[in-house]
């Protein structure tokens, strides 16, 4: 996996990986005012929820380069090799 390849690989998995952890902790806002959307959470606490992602879509990743660097599972073992044959 090259330099290019990794970054991009982690970026993609640091966006899937927010709208995982952004519902974590939200606790909804019991005295709405009026204008104000019910379903806004009180403390949205976005630097924790980011540094979590991060650390999470690192350990992700971090899986994804060993099996990739030591080949651990290769695109021959995603084929199937039983083809039919006439």
């Amino acid at each position: 996996m090259g330099l290019v390849t990794g970054v991009a690989i982690y970026f993609v998995i640091w966006w899937i990986t927010l709208f995982v952890v952004l519902p974590f902790g939200v606790e909804q806002n019991q005295n709405v005012k009026e204008g104000n959307d019910p379903g806004a959470p009180v403390q949205h606490r976005m630097l924790k929820k980011m540094a979590i992602n991060t650390g999470l879509a690192f350990v992700l990743w971090s899986i994804i380069y060993i099996v990739d660097v030591y080949d651990i599972i290769t695109i021959k073992d995603l084929v199937s090799t039983h083809s039919i044959n006439n």
